[in-house]
């Protein structure tokens, strides 16, 4: 498979390591010093490109690869006000896009069991929900998509979610149920950023040669 990076930061060199290790070839590297390489030859023999890069651009490059025909998989978040939008572009265009807040298997089993516990939790209303959420300080956005959508799966009426920027942490989620009388909580470390790379990754051995919006559930559930 032949791959197009978009974004070549510290993701998008662990994506490329992964993609080579895994027998692919990366055709293109495209970061903000060369966004002309959109026109190149290269570009255009990719088979889907991998998006890793700010709440400002993404939207954009995904509809320049569109252009070329090409399915996008999306890592990057602060942008999903548009998806609504995207995805009607996706039922007239025939193009693919692959987007999820978190790419990491470990994180996406930690939604299911963020679910499971809000929904055992039901019942209870002494307990109330928040989400703290530790991250590097290069994040752009807050809080983070990953929280908004553990956040999202929580059917309580208020969540209150805590963000925090410091050094160079991957990633840190918690989910905590505090009442007067004791408290629960779920928690999930990333070690580095090779699970949100290789997730990438095989997000796009799954979406080439489809049509239409996925999401790591529908991977996972073919997976299973």
């Amino acid at each position: 498979m032949k791959i197009a990076l978009i974004g070549y930061g510290k993701m998008g060199h662990i994506i490329e390591r992964i993609a080579l290790e895994r027998g692919h070839d990366v055709v293109c590297k495209i970061d903000k010093d060369n966004p002309e390489d959109f026109n190149s030859a290269d570009f255009c023999t990719a088979d889907v490109a991998i998006e890793f890069t700010t709440p400002q651009t993404a939207v954009a490059n995904i509809r320049r690869a569109w252009t070329d025909g090409l399915p996008v998989v999306c890592g990057t978040t602060g942008w999903t006000e548009v998806l609504p939008e995207l995805k009607k572009e996706l039922a007239r265009n025939g193009n693919a896009l692959f987007w999820t807040s978190n790419f990491s298997i470990g994180v996406n089993l930690f939604f299911e069991l963020n679910r499971q516990l809000s929904h055992l939790l039901q019942p209870y209303p002494q307990y109330q929900p928040s989400i703290t959420e530790i991250h590097h300080v290069h994040k752009l956005d807050a809080p983070s998509g990953t929280a908004i959508s553990l956040a999202q799966d929580i059917q309580f009426p208020t969540i209150d979610i805590e963000s925090i920027r410091e050094g160079e942490v991957p990633g840190t989620h918690i989910v905590r149920y505090e009442s007067i009388v004791d408290s629960i909580e779920i928690k999930h470390e990333a070690k580095n950023r090779e699970g949100f790379a290789l997730g990438a990754v095989i997000a796009a051995e799954f979406i080439k040669d489809r049509q239409g919006f996925y999401t790591m559930q529908d991977l996972m559930k073919i997976e299973r």
